[in-house]
């Protein structure tokens, strides 16, 4: 779960002293989803039921994106029926600190792009924490309102013992479709971690992560502001989740399948 984007524009300006100054803050975009989904993998719970905050937004110096999942297991009570997982993701534009654009081919824009990972401490209070940094670049493609790729060097919190790092490929995409008297928003991301990484206490697999959402504008059907209120689904392929094999084990604990392969329902709104 995690990481979609919607196209949104919203100018600002601060009058400071009877003079005009600009502001670094130029657009945002908020969304609250729901999620209801079965047969997710891994997890303490095969059923979830997931709200998650999304935020993005633009500034002088790039962009930023950050969600927080509020994960539900149906049918586990107290402490073990609820988890977290959250995502913070800056991006500097080397075209907007040089103050000079950076556009060739479909390429409009050079990144560095970082991202934090957190998920919920395990039981012995052992923080699960990733750091990602890498470069970036925006593309202008045909039919997208918006394509990003991100190479990443991804690397566990060092204080856990988990082993070195891996490289991670992260596409993530926008495009807007006209149906009738609305429109449906194909949008999503791609995490390909593509190699393996192990110590001597633990194995990472590379592993793939596939998640599309498709919805309908309802709001605009209903005759109300485009771009509020979502209903769909979200499609979420996962080989080797979480870095773990398929038929593998963690903490010497068989976890069976982990090739994770659901839909979701979704009801989306922004503001």
């Amino acid at each position: 779960m995690k990481r979609t984007l919607t196209t949104a524009t919203l100018a600002a300006g601060l009058m400071l002293a009877g003079h005009a100054t600009a502001s670094p803050f130029l657009w945002q975009s908020n969304s609250l989803t729901y999620l209801y989904g079965k047969d997710y993998k891994v997890d303490a719970g095969s059923t979830q039921q997931t709200v998650t905050f999304e935020h993005a937004s633009g500034w002088a110096w790039g962009d930023m994106f950050l969600f927080v999942d509020n994960i539900f297991y149906n049918g586990i009570s107290g402490r073990d029926g609820h988890t977290y997982y959250g995502e913070f993701s800056p991006r500097l534009s080397l075209g907007k600190i040089s103050g000079s654009e950076i556009k060739f081919g479909p390429v409009t824009d050079v990144l560095i792009a970082a991202t934090y990972e957190r998920g919920e401490s395990s039981a012995e209070g052992v923080p699960n924490q990733t750091y990602l940094l890498g470069p970036a670049v925006d593309l202008a493609l045909p039919g997208f309102d918006r394509f990003n790729l991100n190479l990443y060097y991804r690397k566990p919190d060092g204080k856990t013992g988990n082993p070195s790092g891996q490289w991670q490929l992260t596409p993530t995409w926008a495009m807007t479709i006209p149906v009738g008297k609305s429109d449906i928003l194909f949008d999503g991301f791609i995490d390909w971690v593509i190699n393996d990484a192990s110590n001597s206490d633990t194995e990472l697999k590379r592993n793939l992560h596939i998640n599309p959402q498709i919805k309908y504008d309802l709001g605009k059907a209903l005759d109300h502001e485009a771009g509020k209120l979502y209903v769909g689904i979200e499609y979420d392929y996962w080989s080797n989740k979480y870095g773990i094999e398929d038929g593998g084990y963690v903490s010497r604990n068989f976890v069976g399948k982990t090739d994770q392969n659901t839909f979701s329902a979704i009801v989306q709104v922004h503001f």
